[in-house]
């Protein structure tokens, strides 16, 4: 098998920005490794997942990816919500017939900082026609319990990976099933719009090309034009879409029923593909791999997940 060519890393590092994009909100997760030069990004990288490690360098090729945005824009029916930071990061396995498997981290590919919901409960339900909803609209008023804070979930793996789509533009790159939970002491613990059985399909697609940049480095991350490893760059894109569906609130409230009615009717849910769209700017990836994994085939997944480690201070 020829050794993996930089367009089909180009490739995978694209369509994997864009599912990181589209990751626009996330999940907090504990305290990560601090990882040597060129291997900082990757502080997730599943290295020891059993699908990354028994990948041999010939038929399959073990890659780490990492994607991040500094912040963009998702509106969801009626209601806009300004997004920060985000952080994707999973391994890619790359099959010989062009194919590729994703591969998530054990505590989740997603991380990001909530989003904050503009106006708060007052935003999202008031005014109401519901009495009850009205007399708890009144008692919102100059309340810290307003507060109201978005985080989006993944609800089932990526899908319908393409690369060639991740280095063209308006094509759907990775269909990526999410849910958002609505997080405030009066919604309960079990708000969230999509659910696992009906989530949000987000189909991201390039809307500007990214700038490419490469480096080379040993396997505990030091810098070296003659290293074993090497980094794909790709920053500066912006991505969108503008395809998907966004079903009802549900779960909200102690009387999930009322609380539901009214985030619904104030927020335009649920909300027809057409009516909705994320939009993530400065999108910055890169793509960590061996140079020549035949030459260790069939270790290439040990090899690679031992120069991880090597690279953890």
């Amino acid at each position: 098998m020829p050794l993996l060519t930089t367009r089909t890393r180009i490739a995978t590092v694209s369509a994997l920005t864009a599912l990181g994009a589209f990751a626009s909100l996330g999940t907090a997760t504990a305290a990560e490794p601090v990882l040597n030069g060129e291997w900082a990004p990757f502080t997730r990288c599943p290295v020891d997942a059993p699908a990354m490690l028994a990948a041999d360098g010939f038929d399959k090729t073990p890659q780490c990816v990492v994607s991040t945005s500094a912040g963009g824009s998702i509106k969801l029916g009626k209601t806009t919500v300004v997004t920060g930071r985000t952080n994707l990061q999973m391994g890619i396995v790359q099959n010989a017939d062009g194919t590729s498997s994703v591969v998530a981290p054990p505590s989740g590919a997603l991380v990001a900082d909530s989003a904050t919901v503009p106006g708060g409960l007052l935003g999202l339900m008031c005014p109401s026609s519901i009495p009850v909803i009205t007399s708890l609209c009144e008692t919102l008023e100059g309340s810290t319990l307003n507060k109201i804070t978005a985080t989006m979930e993944s609800v089932g793996s990526p899908y319908a990976f393409d690369q060639t789509a991740g280095v063209l533009t308006d094509m759907p790159i990775v269909a990526l099933p999410v849910r958002i939970h609505l997080e405030n002491p009066l919604l309960g613990g079990k708000c969230y719009i999509g659910t696992a059985s009906h989530p949000i399909l987000l189909r991201p697609e390039n809307r500007t090309y990214p700038e490419f940049g490469m480096s080379f480095f040993r396997g505990d991350g030091t810098s070296d034009e003659s290293g074993e490893m090497s980094r794909i760059a790709l920053t500066g894109a912006t991505q969108n879409d503008s395809s998907f569906a966004v079903p009802g609130a549900t779960g909200c409230g102690l009387n999930v029923g009322l609380i539901n009615a009214a985030v619904n009717a104030k927020t335009g849910l649920p909300s027809a593909a057409g009516n909705n769209s994320l939009t993530l700017n400065d999108t910055r990836t890169h793509l960590a791999g061996l140079n020549a994994p035949g030459t260790v085939a069939p270790e290439a997944g040990r090899v690679l997940a031992e120069n991880w480690h090597s690279a953890v201070g």
